[in-house]
């Protein structure tokens, strides 16, 4: 089989529905029905949500796990370079013989009915978990929580809220209120919760869909806290207090997701072993992920290059927290994004820090917003912005001014997965 197969049938499945998103559960139900229910054939379930931070949290929670012995399933999305990303079986990717197999079935048992590709592939990847044996699943929610595919687990062993923010209004709700409460729709009858620090509106929505299942909750600032000291992470519930490495991954934020991971595997038993595991064995692409090869550090030798996949304001306001940071030095964005995001809300918290702001429109991607317009935006918040043609053309011009500049490619996981075909 060559690497195209389950291309190939990944396509096909991208002409089931007309939607790319249509979010009820019926089309989900139908099919794992006809699969033989895999879901209910699991390890135990962990099943993490929120608007921010959910990946790297799982992230987190899967190095302390694996780091302690135990054997992981995870399923996340996007991927950014290739498909097999998604789905971690027993805590490698999947093969391509092992993902052409399920995706096969998958289309076999589905037949000509309408289904989404997300929703089909992730009955693929619940599949794929039912049939490999593991001690635990870990499931990252793709939109919203409560009508997102991964959303069939009668019986999780946890779940966990991650920062709940402003982002996919169209299908989720203008108001934070209502966001909240699709991502609280992963809660589920007497399954405790863990909760990240969260805006009180949207704490108020997960409280009393907490309350009214039953569902202990394990909340920042009531249950945990986390917080830097001396370099060092300090973590604090109940049981004590943990004095760990700071995460892997760069960022103050990672701290809050760090705390909400540590918080995961407390309740699910394991030691300081796994909580060191989590810190300093965790991987997550695109995250203020530094560049170190591939042409584009080639064609910058002295300059500082990063890459991070967030998209909207509370990922804006993450990395303006990040770079204030930083040792001195000019930072150059440049910036492509999807015309379905909030722009102006996204670069505004990093206008502090940036010098100037290259946009681009993402390659290949129709809902690219036009060079053009997000260049306005960026003005429009006080960063002195120009359109370019292409990132290497965007580079090639910044490091001509300033070859030793440090450069910080953004605004979307689509752009940052290009980016990481080639420089990864």
């Amino acid at each position: 089989m060559t690497s195209k197969s389950s291309d190939i049938i990944l396509e096909r499945m991208m002409a089931l529905h007309p939607k790319v998103i249509d979010l009820v559960l019926d089309r989900v139900w139908r099919l794992l029905a006809a699969l033989d229910n895999p879901q209910d054939k699991l390890p135990p379930v962990v099943h993490v949500a929120g608007t921010n931070g959910k990946g790297s949290t799982l992230a987190m929670i899967r190095a302390g796990l694996e780091g302690a012995g135990h054997v992981t399933h995870a399923y996340t999305s996007p991927h950014l370079t290739r498909f097999h990303e998604r789905i971690r079986l027993a805590g490698d990717l999947i093969s391509e013989p092992e993902l052409i197999a399920v995706l096969d079935e998958c289309l076999e048992a589905n037949g000509s009915d309408p289904i989404t590709y997300f929703e089909i592939t992730t009955c693929a990847a619940l599949l794929a978990f039912s049939r490999v044996s593991a001690d635990y699943v870990l499931l990252e929610v793709g939109l919203g929580g409560r009508l997102d595919a991964t959303n069939v687990i009668d019986k999780p062993a946890l779940t966990v809220i991650t920062p709940v923010s402003i982002d996919h209004q169209q299908f989720l709700g203008e108001a934070l209120a209502q966001i909240a409460g699709e991502k609280a729709g992963i809660i589920k009858r007497g399954v405790p919760c863990v909760v990240g620090p969260q805006q009180e509106a949207a704490m108020d929505v997960i409280e009393e869909h907490a309350a009214r299942l039953g569902a202990p909750l394990i909340a920042h600032g009531q249950h945990w806290h986390a917080w830097e000291e001396r370099g060092r992470l300090i973590y604090q519930d109940e049981g004590g207090l943990l004095d760990l490495p700071m995460p892997a991954l760069p960022g103050a934020h990672q701290i809050e997701n760090a705390g909400a991971a540590l918080a995961a595997l407390r309740y699910l038993g394991q030691g300081e072993a796994a909580a060191e595991a989590a810190m300093t064995r965790v991987t997550w692409p695109a995250r203020m992920q530094r560049l170190r090869k591939g042409p584009l550090v080639d064609a910058a030798p002295q300059a500082e290059l990063w890459l991070d996949g967030g998209h909207n304001q509370s990922a804006g306001e993450a990395l303006g927290r990040h770079l204030a940071t930083l040792p001195p030095r000019p930072t150059h964005l440049i910036c492509g994004m999807l015309n379905t995001k909030d722009s102006s809300g996204y670069l505004a918290p990093m206008a502090a820090h940036a010098t100037t702001i290259h946009a681009v429109a993402i390659p290949g991607e129709p809902n690219s917003l036009p060079a053009s317009d997000l260049a306005a935006s960026a003005t429009s918040v006080g960063i002195q912005a120009k359109v370019a043609e292409d990132v290497e053309t965007a580079l090639a011009e910044i490091v001509t001014n300033d070859p030793s500049a440090r450069v910080l490619i953004c605004g979307s996981l689509y752009l940052a997965g290009q980016i990481l075909a080639e420089n990864g």
